[in-house]
C-alpha cells in the first residue's frame, strides 16, 4: 500500500489508452482533436492531431493538422510536436513546422500531468496572444513539406 500522499505512477501504455479513448470520446468543445496516426500502432508513439483556429484571431476556423510522437519515456517526459500545417506561430519553426520546446512552457515546464489534450489546448491558446495576433498567415491548405 502507498504511504499517504502518494500517488500510484500509471504505466505508459495504460495512460496512453486512456487518452486514446478520451480521444475517440470527443472531449472537449470540438476545436482539438486526437486519435492514433496508425490504428495498427501497438506502441501508441504516433498521434493524429487537429487544432480548429480560435475566433477572432488571424486562425479563425482553419483547419491545422499536426503529429505528437509520444516517445518510450512519455508521459515523463514531453511529445514531440510538428504542424503539417503551414502556420505562422511563435513557438513553431517556419520551415519545419516543430514546435519549440523552449518556446511553449507546456512542454518547456513538462508534468506527467499533462496530456496531448493539454498540450493541442496550450497551442491553441497561444493562437490567441497578442504577440500572434498580428502574424501574417501563409495560404489555407499549404502543408510542410510540400
Amino acid at each position: 500500500m502507498a504511504a499517504t500522499g502518494e500517488q500510484a505512477v500509471v504505466p505508459r501504455n495504460f495512460r496512453l489508452l486512456e487518452e486514446l479513448e478520451e480521444g475517440q470520446k470527443g472531449y472537449g468543445d470540438g476545436t482539438v482533436s486526437w486519435g492514433l496516426f496508425d490504428d495498427d500502432d501497438m506502441t501508441l508513439s504516433r498521434w493524429s492531431c487537429t487544432i480548429i483556429g480560435p475566433p477572432r484571431t488571424p486562425y479563425e476556423n482553419k483547419i491545422y493538422q499536426l503529429t505528437i510522437v509520444c516517445g518510450g519515456k512519455y508521459p515523463d517526459h514531453p511529445p514531440e510536436v510538428q504542424f503539417l500545417t503551414k502556420i505562422n506561430l511563435g513557438c513553431v519553426d517556419a520551415s519545419t513546422g516543430v514546435v519549440d520546446r523552449k518556446k511553449m512552457n507546456i512542454l518547456s515546464k513538462w508534468n506527467r500531468r499533462h496530456t496531448i489534450q493539454t498540450v493541442l489546448l496550450e497551442i491553441k491558446r497561444h493562437m490567441t496572444l497578442k504577440e500572434n495576433i498580428k502574424n501574417p498567415q501563409p495560404p489555407e491548405g499549404q502543408m510542410y513539406g510540400s
